[in-house]
């Protein structure tokens, strides 16, 4: 089974970049996208349904901002929109299909970054995701969450980590927070379970001030994170890089799982 995670700071944007082609081309299973900056009636045909793919998603009220989706190669079992939160519900933050046994769900974390506000709400939204987390772990099914969750979690895991600790998306209560997720509720970051000291090669996302992508100076932010059980599956991951979709780019894995 293929899973794919790709943040696609716009998808008319992404589409105009040669996204579909190239998703139609993955033989991914899933493909978990993020940050779609558009509403249901901005999404042409090909965006809606890719040759080979069905795709759901879930639109933020606000125009041209935010948005999660989910391109399926086989109709869920169900899927369900929304944390059940107000403010992260209005900026469509979470998507979740059921196949079988296993839950896929594309996740967006909000950014702090543009202001004290907006770190504000992210904090509000760790706040609301913790317990939430809890309660998919024990639900007893094998869950994975793919997304932008725009916190890098080690030294390891960005280029410039010593002058980013003040920076949001590496603050110390970010990183904290996350690691609970891993150590205190039993998730499993699958790209570092395959690679556990892989640094330059991992990262995933690249601000576009000064010459970030040429230099590498990227950030790793975009993960699969999943239930003990279904991590212990995965085999292979891999960032592909050869084209530029976004300012992300696509995070493939690999697992030993049929879906039933």
């Amino acid at each position: 089974m293929r899973i794919i995670t790709l943040n696609l700071n716009g998808i008319r944007s992404a589409a105009r970049k040669n996204f579909l082609p190239w998703l139609t081309r993955t033989r991914a299973d899933v493909v978990c996208v993020q940050e779609l900056k558009a509403q249901a009636g901005d999404l042409d045909s090909r965006m809606r349904a890719p040759s080979g793919f069905r795709g759901y998603f879930h639109h933020a009220e606000k125009k041209g901002y935010s948005g999660v989706g989910l391109y399926c190669r086989r109709e869920p079992d169900r899927v369900v929109e929304g944390l059940g939160n107000r403010e992260a519900d209005t900026e469509g933050r979470y998507l979740r299909a059921d196949f079988g046994p296993l839950s896929v769900i594309s996740v967006y974390l909000p950014s702090g970054s543009s202001g004290p506000h907006r770190q504000a709400s992210k904090f509000r939204f760790m706040d609301h995701f913790f317990p939430y987390l809890k309660k998919l772990a024990a639900e007893g099914r094998e869950i994975l969450l793919c997304g932008d969750w725009n916190i890098a979690h080690q030294e390891i895991d960005l280029r410039n980590w010593r002058s980013n600790q003040k920076n949001s998306g590496f603050l110390p209560e970010e990183r904290a927070w996350l690691g609970r997720v891993f150590d205190d509720l039993g998730w499993v970051d699958v790209y570092r379970r395959l690679h556990p000291a892989t640094t330059g090669e991992a990262y995933t996302w690249w601000s576009n001030r000064g010459q970030a992508w040429a230099k590498n100076v990227g950030w790793r932010i975009d993960y699969q994170i999943a239930t003990s059980g279904f991590a212990a599956t995965a085999k292979r991951a891999a960032i592909y890089k050869k084209q530029r979709f976004s300012d992300h780019a696509p995070l493939t894995i690999d697992y030993d799982y049929e879906l039933k």
